[in-house]
């Protein structure tokens, strides 16, 4: 989606096409030889639509999670981060200057530094609640470096004053305030001047790296050699017998791990403030703590090709240089690594085009199904102080979606209405005045046929406001979760004794699949008590059930790590030992509800595991439609087989008929497919047949004389009928365009043609004006 974008051309000096900076995120380029096509809209149509919908100023916010995605980045945030840092005893500290004007002029008689900290008079500023500096009077002085100036010179006009340092995270706070609050047109202009100022300043900023600049701390043989002594006692315990050798790994990995953190808050304290290496990763430009800690503290404990960590650490550092023993040892994590990277980018491609599959005749259909059903979603956590404050995932759950019903406060008052969109500003609100959970519209309840409901699913992430009807959302969402897939780790991780446990992109697959997981944890069937049986060659649960069923044996390996003991009172679907549950357990036990619970949470886990931030309602598109089917048990009255699979939507509305004809309706269980089985089980056997198994669709649709009624996207491109969705869709396919009489005078400025022409206003787009010549033509010739 943010990987082909419109533009308006500008001539540039030399061959190459060159593109703006701040879209180099959006389509994930760098300049290492990158190619890109360059594509140019002919018709009126796909002109409009270009520049309506895909100009690059229109597209700030990434569809997954609503956050900008065209913020600086690197060389800008470096150049900004030496602009508004603020250096004590500078040259001209203390001064006061009546303008900013005058300040610049003593900058270039080079008696002001740009960092010194000075007074500055600014007329008609404003500050955020509560940031205004103390005794500060409407058009006074404030205390600000000249370079905090100059920054806030970027900025709109009228923008809150930004003191303090712009790193990454100030940067990334004032994009975000810029796209919701300012027109784009402001904000595309503010994100240049940035980007301008950026670039202006790293070139003046003089950051180099020398080898000198990596710091090691003084007291590393220090810190090492205390722990070597620990660890020396625990081999010694080893040697005597006295601990096992799993007990003696965990201890010694524990040691090194604790040492390595000890050794990089040393580095890290022992940085110089105006190190060049400290500022890149303080302010966010260009690597992280981690890679510095290789470089200058040491490298710590690597894995080996079984991927478990081996209880002895890299002491050196890349800067000390490695012992031929380190480095062989640290090849073999080198070399799984690389080795994952190419095996993750085509498993990602292929989870994304499942997904794709699955979810690709999901689109907001019509504006309000009128359910009253939704999630309960909590806003607010008690935390250690025991106040409320935000819940950590707030922004991706309940964010940008509808009220179902209205959120009240325990005294009963009415904070918010059912239908309200969920912003920010009301979740401060609603946070202050001490609600903890509120109940949203969504996709998993929306009762919409064919599609989702534009209620249901809230507002579009990508431009803020409620989604239009014809949004391929499911497109958007199989995206989302496809695209990060290459970020997320392929390894399991082998821990000792616990039995691996699937992570990354592994666990999404098999979570979107609906897999039974190795070693899942069996699930209690009914409230009841639990014994354990033990004998040499097994273990089992067993659950005598409260209400007097017959009890139920669950045999579980001898390893596993039980989560219950014997005599402990559970509760139905309790889990009774470690490890991931199996999705089709969850739905027989605790029915659909729970496992799409279930499902979000745990895609989720992954993601958030990784720092990758999605919301919510994209992965309950897919979940949505990998419970879209129902098997008939017993079919009533209707004319429904048993054993059948049918889609819920036909299901409840055979039932529907049956019941108002008194008639006794079928009954079912919903069924949970995974993302592959439930894109072949589609009502449409052309998308069917072009994903996968195409021979086994094809007979199996002839066989039965199948229809396609033509509703997803897929089997009306490879008819080669519009898609129905944007402006594909019906109700936007019989509208005419009318020119207004400007419109007409500015495309054909000679006026013969303007109104009492032969020509209908139909014709334009036919006529090649510029063959005419209009020097011996009268204004009466053509009537």
């Amino acid at each position: 989606r943010l990987g082909i974008q419109a533009f308006e051309p500008q001539l540039v000096e030399g061959k190459a096409i060159q593109l703006h900076p701040l879209v180099c995120a959006a389509f994930n380029a760098d300049f290492d030889g990158d190619q890109m096509a360059v594509h140019l809209p002919l018709s009126v149509e796909a002109q409009a639509e270009a520049r309506v919908l895909m100009l690059a100023s229109n597209n700030i916010l990434k569809p997954s999670d609503g956050r900008p995605v065209t913020l600086p980045s690197q060389d800008m945030i470096i150049g900004l981060h030496h602009l508004t840092t603020v250096k004590e005893g500078a040259a001209g500290e203390g001064r006061a200057f009546g303008s900013v004007g005058e300040a610049i002029l003593a900058n270039d008689e080079g008696t002001l530094d740009l960092q010194a900290k000075v007074r500055i008079r600014i007329p008609g500023l404003t500050f955020l609640e509560g940031e205004a500096p103390e005794g500060y009077e409407r058009h006074g002085l404030v205390d600000a470096s000249l370079g905090q100036a100059i920054f806030n010179d970027a900025l709109p006009k009228g923008y809150p004053f930004v003191r303090g340092v712009a790193d990454k995270g100030k940067l990334s706070q004032i994009v975000n305030k810029l796209a919701e609050e300012y027109p784009k047109v402001e904000t595309a202009a503010s994100l240049d001047r940035i980007k301008d100022a950026g670039f202006h300043w790293a070139t003046r900023s003089g950051v180099t790296v020398a080898l000198s600049d990596v710091v090691t701390p003084p007291n590393k043989g220090e810190i090492v050699a205390g722990y070597e002594k620990q660890a020396e006692k625990v081999q010694s315990q080893y040697d005597r017998g006295l601990i096992t050798d799993a007990e003696r790994r965990r201890e010694l990995i524990q040691i090194w791990t604790s040492a390595t953190d000890e050794v990089q808050a040393a580095m890290m304290a022992h940085f110089p403030e105006d190190n060049t290496i400290n500022r890149m990763v303080t302010s966010g430009a260009r690597g992280n703590w981690l890679q510095i800690r290789n470089i200058a503290g040491m490298r710590g404990l690597v894995n080996n090709p079984k991927g478990e960590l081996i209880p002895r650490p890299i002491i050196s550092s890349y800067r000390e240089g490695l012992s031929v023993a380190e480095y062989f040892i640290a090849t073999h994590g080198t070399r799984k690594g690389l080795a994952d990277t190419a095996l993750r980018t085509a498993d990602s491609g292929y989870l994304t085009r499942r997904l794709v599959d699955v979810s690709q005749d999901v689109i907001i259909r019509e504006d309000d199904c009128g359910t009253s059903k939704g999630l309960e979603l909590p806003i607010a956590v008690r935390n250690a102080a025991g106040e409320l404050v935000r819940e950590a995932n707030v922004e991706n759950s309940v964010f940008a979606r509808t009220l179902a019903s209205d959120a009240v406060n325990e005294a009963g008052e009415v904070l918010a209405t059912a239908g309200e969109d969920v912003g920010d500003v009301l979740i401060d609100k609603l946070v202050a005045a001490g609600v903890e959970t509120i109940k949203v519209r969504s996709v998993l309840t929306c009762d919409s046929a064919v599609g989702v409901c534009a209620q249901c699913y809230g507002r579009s992430l990508a431009t803020g406001k409620t989604v239009d009807i014809g949004e391929a959302v499911g497109i958007i969402a199989a995206q989302s979760i496809g695209e990060p897939g290459t970020q997320l780790t392929m390894r399991t991780f082998h821990l000792a004794s616990a039995g691996d446990i699937t992570q990354g992109l592994p666990r999404v697959q098999e979570l979107f699949e609906a897999r039974t997981p190795k070693g899942a944890s069996p699930i209690a069937e009914a409230d009841g008590r639990i014994t354990i049986e033990e004998n040499e060659k097994a273990k089992k649960v067993i659950l005598t059930p409260d209400n007097g069923d017959e009890e139920v044996v669950y045999p579980v390996l001898k390893r596993a790590t039980l989560l219950v003991e014997d005599g402990q009172h559970v509760t139905v679907g309790q889990p009774l030992q470690v490890g991931t549950l199996d999705p089709k357990e969850v739905m027989r036990v605790m029915g659909a509800r729970e496992v799409q619970k279930y499902l979000v949470g745990g895609v989720q886990g992954v993601y958030r595991s990784q720092g990758v931030p999605i919301h919510d309602k994209h992965i309950e598109v897919i979940v949505r439609q990998m419970l879209r089917k129902v098997t008939v048990v017993d079919h009533g009255d209707t004319a429904l087989l048993p054993g059948e699979m049918v889609d819920l939507k036909r299901y409840q509305q055979i039932n529907r008929e049956a019941v108002s004809e008194g008639k006794r309706p079928a009954s079912g269980r919903p069924e949970l497919m995974g993302i592959t089985k439930a894109s072949l089980a589609t009502e449409s056997w052309l998308s069917a047949a072009s994903f996968q198994e195409t021979t086994r669709v094809l007979t199996q649709a002839a066989m039965e004389g199948k229809r396609d009624p033509l509703v997803g996207l897929k089997e009306n491109v490879i008819i080669g009928k519009l898609i129905p969705a944007g402006t594909g869709l019906s109700k936007y396919r019989n509208i005419t365009v009318e020119a207004t009489e400007e419109a007409k005078s500015e495309r054909y400025p000679n006026r013969i043609f303007a109104s009492d022409g032969a020509y209908a206003d139909g014709d334009f787009g036919y006529v090649d004006f510029d063959a005419f010549s209009t020097d011996d033509i009268t204004p009466g010739t053509y009537n």
